[in-house]
């Protein structure tokens, strides 16, 4: 099944599918308040926004399809630095992002596959990632096609621009204000902030 990145809502029909169960189960999941939607006038059809969708089906521990990846709000913070990691994932749940931190290689490995964010904020240089190696690592992982990746680090410029080589989507020095983090982050996410 195939989903326009743009699209807001999904029918109970899209949901089923997505789900592999009967539309009067995802109409029962409204009803009894388990996933939350809205009525369209007049004909009384239900509409779920993909976000919300996207909420029940963490909250149930449920697979998300690789049609939904790119609307995921999700972002896994990965840095060395747990003081600056706080301050950043602060500011992303603020705006509405489900945020997971990794301090170290081994734990952004594990999460990266776990989480399946829709956008990494990494430092190349957090204990046992292999800097830039990483960078390639994830961006070729078939798994992990839609993810997008902010390199932010107080690499030098042309590091920088050797992340961007390697696949990274965005690159920045450290620091960030939080204000511009989060901006960018939902740029790459496709996310409105209102």
């Amino acid at each position: 099944m195939k989903i326009d990145a743009k699209r807001r809502t999904l029918t109970t029909g899209d949901i089923a599918k997505l789900c592999g169960v009967n539309f009067r189960t995802v109409i029962r999941w409204i009803q009894r308040g388990h996933l939350k939607a809205f009525q369209l006038p007049g004909r009384g059809d239900n509409r779920v926004l993909v976000k919300d969708f996207i909420k029940f089906l963490r909250e149930n521990n449920m697979p998300i399809p690789d049609e939904l990846r790119s609307f995921s709000s999700v972002v896994l913070i990965i840095d060395g630095d747990a003081k600056a990691a706080k301050s950043m994932k602060r500011a992303l749940d603020k705006a509405g992002f489900q945020t997971e931190i990794a301090t170290d290689g081994f734990a952004a490995g594990h999460m990266v596959s776990t989480v399946l964010p829709s956008v990494v904020v990494v430092d190349p240089s957090t204990e046992g990632l292999g800097g830039l190696a990483a960078v390639k690592r994830l961006k070729s992982d078939p798994q992990l096609d839609q993810l997008k990746m902010l390199v932010l680090s107080d690499m030098t410029e042309q590091e920088l621009a050797a992340a961007a080589k390697a696949g990274a989507d965005d690159t920045a020095a450290k620091p960030l204000k939080n204000p511009k983090l989060v901006e960018r982050v939902a740029e790459l996410a496709g996310v409105d902030l209102d």
